[in-house]
């Protein structure tokens, strides 16, 4: 359909969204008035403006013009410029001032105002405080204007105009005309590209310092996305490089051309730069590199001081654990019970049905016993209400026992005031990442122990840093070992199965009958998508009498593909919750009913990054939605949709510290770039009561076989090594 323009003046908003500008208002064009929808920057009511889009038929609304580019235009009538100057936009004048005002200075009204706005005072009414009021007014609208036909004249979208107009104000022009990579890091959702793209149509050169210097952030920021704490100078030179490819001799000498910009971001404090052993010269980002070395330095002391002695005879505690619960321990359970109650720092570790919910329990119990305050911490929600469960006591996110308040600076518990614990047990550690781990080691008073329990062969965090293992690599901990898998765990073929995997073996995957772990073979993804639909709506309820929506849970390597998040989400919501009233955002349609996951940490909702949950509630008209979370709920404007996304397919990174009644592993081929041990390993484990993997052979077996993660770019050990051989 060819593109419409119209011109008009904004007569009624009806809806605004301010985070992105997405407006509903009334137009009055020379057609009469028209319903206008898009994102609509920077105009108020009574403004003149020139609208391009088409014609669309809303279901429920009826005709409306979609915008695609708004610009506010400047009245070219006497009419027009009296009912500019009486509208909204300028308040005190109304439009009997107004009048008076165009009938004294006709079609040169504006340009009166603007150029010699004293001369307003010959108009009755109107004094000389009045006169700058309007004359700074139309400034502002003029200014206004050029602002957005400059902004969307490069090829900024209306929601990132928006951000840029929120951020910079009236400096915005001159701020992306002198420098318009800053953008990518002020600017959320600007990334490098979006940037380079602006700064090109300004005609700044590809070789320009700031330009060279954006490229090596941006390639040092993505691989802070990929979990590294740092990256050795050759290769960030090569990853920018590549990035910037222009101009061609960059790709020819990049190390000639981006050193020197590499120094300069180090003078200005954007990177810190040192060398690091073998890997030579490195550059981090300068939050990440003082928390891994405060974190070493803490985590060295840690190790140094000697553990309070335990109250009790730990030997004597340890049977008394065991007459009252009537559980008994083994050999390796109980020696982490041991050191989790006499050394300062230990990392119990091991894979499912190894007994490490029942290690914690015994390490409260007799640490209470002993008058020892404890505190119990998970990195997610969900994992930190598994614990509270398995144990009986309290326990909390990280985020929340350190009381994280961002809008007073984060966690308020640190060296200033630390916890009220003598015992600090974090589950999950697998989860933590660098900049929480250091938040973490902050937080703990003098003498406090500190007890890691987590499964190393998982996914490592999501965030930079792969803490637990470098904990286990420094020497700084007592590491206790798990590997006897118990009795009742071992009649699990989800157990048998998880372990075979974490040993590079197949696990079985043709045996028939009655179990708890399946295979399903479908090499073709569409007819896998198919069956995981099929297996979740019908054949899992009806066999196992699941919930599809509440008990069972999807999980696939990647967002993107057939087999990816977003294709599976469709067709599982088309399957379980085709019907009802919608509420759109985006390429979102939310119903009530929807499965639903929190994509980051809202403290004033107390809902958290990969917090799943239903939405109880859609308002439509009002644009609001609400969210049962295990039983907390939470209420959505329509601003704050952005922050769900559909999770009746969740990516495989997103469930860890998760554990769900049923969970359908979607594995194909085309998966080969995530297959690795550790995702599988991880997936498998998420399953309590059944797991069911739907997909080819060849992608398990080429998971199985891919041990080879990659290996994440930290220092964290060999800092805690070289504090402890100062020591």
């Amino acid at each position: 359909m060819a593109e419409v323009t119209l011109d008009g003046t904004l007569e009624r908003i009806t809806f605004r969204n301010p985070d992105n500008g997405y407006t509903v208002a009334r137009l009055a064009s020379r057609g009469g008035e028209v319903t206008i929808v898009g994102n609509i920057l920077g105009i108020e009511e009574g403004m003149p403006v020139r609208v391009s889009g088409e014609w669309v038929e809303d279901r429920k609304w009826g005709r409306q013009f979609k915008v695609s580019v708004c610009v506010p235009d400047s009245p070219k009538t006497v009419v027009g410029i009296e009912k500019f100057l009486g509208s909204k936009l300028f308040p005190g004048i109304g439009p009997a001032l107004a009048k008076r005002i165009v009938e004294k200075f006709g079609r040169e009204t504006l340009e009166v105002i603007s150029a010699t706005p004293h001369r307003l005072t010959e108009v009755i009414g109107i004094g000389t405080a009045r006169a700058k009021t309007l004359a700074a007014a139309i400034a502002e609208q003029k200014h206004a204007q050029e602002l957005m036909v400059f902004l969307f004249g490069l090829g900024v979208s209306p929601a990132f105009a928006a951000r840029i107009v929120r951020k910079y104000g009236k400096d915005a022009i001159n701020v992306v005309r002198s420098n318009p990579y800053r953008l990518a890091q002020d600017v959320w959702g600007i990334g490098f590209r979006t940037a380079d793209s602006i700064a090109e149509k300004l005609g700044i050169a590809r070789d320009a310092p700031e330009r060279l210097e954006a490229g090596l952030l941006f390639a040092l920021e993505t691989a802070v996305e990929d979990g590294n704490v740092h990256l050795p100078d050759e290769e960030l030179v090569a990853k920018a490089a590549e990035l910037l490819a222009q101009p061609a001799e960059l790709l020819a000498k990049p190390a000639e051309m981006l050193a020197p910009r590499l120094g300069a971001l180090e003078q200005r404090g954007l990177v810190v730069r040192e060398v690091l052993g073998h890997r030579g010269p490195c550059s981090s980002l300068p939050a990440l590199y003082q928390a891994e070395t405060e974190s070493a330095a803490m985590l060295a002391e840690l190790a140094k001081s000697p553990a309070k002695s335990f109250a009790l005879d730990v030997g004597a505690a340890i049977a008394a654990f065991e007459n009252v619960t009537g559980l008994e321990l083994a050999r390796q359970q109980r020696q982490a019970v041991e050191a989790a109650l006499c050394d300062r720092c230990v990392v119990i570790t091991g894979g499912p049905g190894v007994g490490k919910t029942t290690i914690v329990k015994a390490i409260v119990h007799l640490a209470r016993l002993g008058h020892r305050r404890v505190a119990l911490a998970a990195p997610t929600g969900r994992a930190a209400k598994r614990l509270g469960e398995a144990t009986g006591a309290e326990a909390m996110t990280i985020h929340r026992l350190l009381e994280y308040a961002p809008h007073e600076g984060g966690f308020q518990r640190g060296r200033e005031e630390p916890l009220d614990a003598d015992v600090l047990v974090v589950d999950e550690a697998s989860m933590v990442d660098a900049v929480l781990f250091h938040a973490v080691l902050s937080a703990l008073r003098p003498g406090a122990q500190l007890v890691l329990v987590g499964d190393i062969d998982q996914l490592p965090s999501v965030g930079a840093g792969q803490v637990l293992g470098d904990v286990i690599d420094s020497g700084a901990a007592t590491v206790i070992r798990l590997t006897e898998i118990f009795r009742q765990a071992a009649a699990s073929k989800i157990v048998v199965s998880a372990h075979k995997i974490n040993h590079g073996e197949m696990p079985e995957i043709d045996r028939a009958g009655d179990s708890d772990f399946y295979f399903v073979s479908r090499d073709e993804p569409e007819a896998a998508r198919a069956t995981i639909v099929e297996m979740v709506a019908e054949r899992i309820p009806a066999r196992f009498g699941f919930d599809p929506v509440t008990d069972v849970q999807v999980l696939t390597p990647m967002h993107r593909g057939e087999l990816g998040t977003g294709a599976v989400n469709r067709a599982l919501q088309e399957r379980l919750n085709p019907t009802g009233a919608e509420l759109v955002r985006g390429e979102r349609v939310f119903r009530r009913g929807d499965k639903v996951m929190q994509l980051k940490n809202d403290y004033d909702k107390n809902v958290f990054n990969g917090d799943i949950g239903v939405i109880q509630m859609l308002d439509v008209d009002g644009g609001k939605v609400s969210v049962d979370f295990d039983g907390r709920g939470a209420s959505y404007e329509r601003n704050e949709l952005d922050q769900l996304v559909h999770a009746y397919a969740v990516s495989v990174h997103k469930s860890q510290g998760s554990e769900y009644p049923a969970v359908v592993i979607a594995l194909g081929s085309q998966h080969f770039m995530m297959l690795q041990r550790s995702l599988l390993y991880t997936a498998v484990t998420r399953g309590k009561k059944l797991v069911v993997i739907v997909g080819s052979r060849r992608a398990i077996s080429m998971a199985v076989k891919n041990a080879d993660a990659k290996r994440r770019y930290t220092w964290l050990a060999e800092r805690v090594k070289t504090a402890l051989a100062i020591a």
